[in-house]
């Protein structure tokens, strides 16, 4: 017994050694790296700017400094429209139509489908000027031309992407690559959302859906809280949103009040900001019930406003429902609106096919910012028109259709303390290269940060290690565009 007894605590003994190499070694190890993951991938100090009151990530925050705007409508012309037949009149072009271009011109030039050396190919329209600013524009703007004088129009885009979807990637996250958040959720993340009801990052979508997809507006390593929200153009605006056949209200809340506590305790464990992600979503979608499907019925509008805008039928969904859409979500407190509308890829047909699209948009657009001009919502919204880059001077497609082009096209800005009735650079007798005040797609994005009240280099997320922004390493804000 004495043996037995000796044999039974020498495997004690192995056992503990073993147990305590094994896995309090290994469990310590863990710990350790635990700890330093989570610094690493922690978020930066509360700031002025990055401030998230417990339990409510989406709470109002002060920017870095007096913002001009405080709120965006971005109108994405995904597709790529032509600056040629719309925005950047080129007489010479017209007269060389038929012609090679210059070999000077096409010096290390990357083309996305074409030879560089195809012949040039003139304006399709007429420009003329407009307003108090004399702004040339194309015949096929009637409605813009109407609203030019508060227009800042930026000839001078650039960007490096020469396809659709890592260009629409980089104008909406500042990177080619996926992963990245998008400037709405950017803006979420530092401003947190005046509204209650509603996401504070809507998307909108009509003609197709976008090359890039969701990365457009997605969240990136940010929170999902700060990812935008599609809303569906028929139907309920959510999946969903209406409760099945034999759940009432009582019992949903007395869900929702169930999950709330659970999700709170173990948020007060685990310190996950997607638990609170979770949460806020839960009851985000209560709210909707009742919100949304007063957001998106359009009949209550006055007659006028439908017909200011180009709706006829207040069901349809439409780029002009979208844009009047847009109005109704920033007036109930949604931070950031963004509209799709894929339809400008012009490889051939261009004549029929750009016309079409300036029917289908240009009324809408302009209405959009008459309509917050006239509501006294135009100083402090920022409102931004354009695609992911421009149109090859060269022709595509025989004699109807142009190219991509990165290194130079044209946006527009209204609102948010932006110059009125101003032009700002230029591009070449063919728009081909930029001669004056390039605004690289950084640039944009830190010019647009500044408008709201941030310093770019400032408003970062810690993730792998690494802070990131939207300008990544880049980005300078272009003071001239500023009123």
């Amino acid at each position: 017994m004495n043996l037995s007894a000796d044999l039974r605590l020498a495997h004690a003994r192995q056992l503990s050694r073993r147990w305590f190499l094994r896995d309090c070694g290994v469990g310590l190890a863990g710990i350790a790296a635990h700890s330093l993951l989570a610094k690493d991938s922690a978020p930066p100090p509360p700031s002025a700017a990055t401030a998230k009151p417990s339990g409510n990530p989406l709470a109002v925050k002060a920017p870095h400094f007096t913002p001009k705007a405080k709120r965006v409508i971005y109108m994405f012309q995904a597709g790529a429209p032509s600056h040629l037949e719309l925005f950047d009149p080129k007489p010479e072009l017209t007269k060389r139509d038929g012609q090679l271009p210059p070999a000077e011109l096409l010096k290390d030039y990357r083309a996305a489908f074409i030879k560089p050396n195809s012949a040039l190919l003139g304006p399709k329209f007429k420009f003329a000027r407009h307003g108090q600013s004399g702004t040339e524009l194309s015949e096929l703007l009637p409605y813009t031309s109407k609203i030019v004088d508060d227009l800042c129009l930026v000839r001078s885009m650039q960007t490096d992407a020469v396809n659709h979807a890592p260009a629409q990637i980089l104008m909406n996250t500042g990177s080619q690559q996926f992963g990245r958040p998008s400037f709405g959720s950017w803006t979420l993340y530092g401003l947190g959302s005046e509204g209650a009801e509603l996401p504070g990052y809507v998307v909108l979508t009509s003609a197709k859906g976008t090359s890039g997809g969701a990365s457009n507006y997605g969240c990136g390593f940010l929170p999902t809280v700060y990812g935008g929200i599609p809303f569906r153009g028929t139907g309920d605006p959510v999946l969903y949103l209406s409760n099945p056949k034999g759940i009432d209200a009582p019992a949903q809340r007395a869900s929702l009040d169930t999950l709330h506590r659970l999700n709170d305790l173990a948020l007060a464990e685990a310190g996950d900001p997607e638990i609170a992600a979770r949460i806020a979503s839960y009851e985000m979608a209560y709210q909707l019930q009742t919100s949304a499907p007063e957001l998106m019925d359009l009949s209550t509008e006055p007659p006028h406003i439908l017909e200011l805008y180009g709706i006829k039928d207040v069901k349809e969904s439409n780029y002009a429902r979208n844009c009047l859409l847009a109005r109704r979500l920033i007036e109930r407190g949604v931070r950031f609106v963004q509209l799709f509308h894929e339809a400008w890829d012009q490889h051939g047909n261009l004549t029929k096919d750009v016309q079409k699209n300036c029917l289908d948009t240009d009324r809408a657009s302009a209405a959009l910012v008459t309509d917050l001009k006239q509501r006294g919502l135009l100083d402090d919204t920022l409102v931004v028109w354009g695609g992911e880059f421009g149109r090859t001077p060269m022709v595509q497609g025989g004699n109807d259709g142009r190219d991509h082009h990165n290194r130079g096209f044209t946006m527009w800005l209204a609102g948010g303390g932006l110059k009125r009735g101003h032009v700002h650079g230029a591009t070449d007798d063919f728009g081909f290269n930029v001669t004056q005040d390039p605004v690289h797609v950084h640039d944009l994005n830190a010019t647009l940060l500044h408008a709201l009240g941030f310093d770019h280099t400032r408003l970062t997320y810690r993730f792998q290690g690494r802070d990131f922004r939207l300008t990544d390493v880049h980005g300078e804000v272009v003071r001239a565009l500023f009123a």
